[in-house]
């Protein structure tokens, strides 16, 4: 995942592009949709709202764990499980983005997922 709060070259992101409403895509299955994004160069991630999946909550996806941007499908897919996605720091309110220990922790996360 290289640094977790930036997209991959490779992932197919273009800078300025919206993905918000896109479908987010575990290696398992559907997570939710891309309620909002962040493309502030080393802060880059999604805000995925997981609807009931969840319990109605939504969860901080960092850019470095998107693999794969289908613009033509509107997807995003994650290199991660949906077990992995919801056991990952809870995020409550927009203000979790401005955390700093908050951001470590859901980075660290992430990061231990790498293979």
């Amino acid at each position: 995942m290289g640094n977790v709060w930036m997209y991959a070259r490779d992932s197919g992101f273009v800078s300025g592009q919206s993905l918000v409403g896109f479908t987010v895509e575990a290696a398992d299955g559907v997570i939710g949709h891309v309620d909002r994004q962040q493309d502030q160069p080393g802060m880059q991630h999604l805000v995925v709202d997981t609807g009931v999946w969840v319990f109605g909550r939504s969860v901080l996806i960092p850019a470095g764990a998107v693999t794969v941007i289908d613009t033509q499908a509107q997807t995003v897919k994650v290199a991660a499980n949906r077990e992995e996605v919801k056991a990952a720091p809870r995020f409550a309110t927009d203000s979790d983005t401005a955390d700093h220990d908050y951001l470590s922790k859901v980075g660290d996360h992430y990061l231990a997922l790498r293979p």
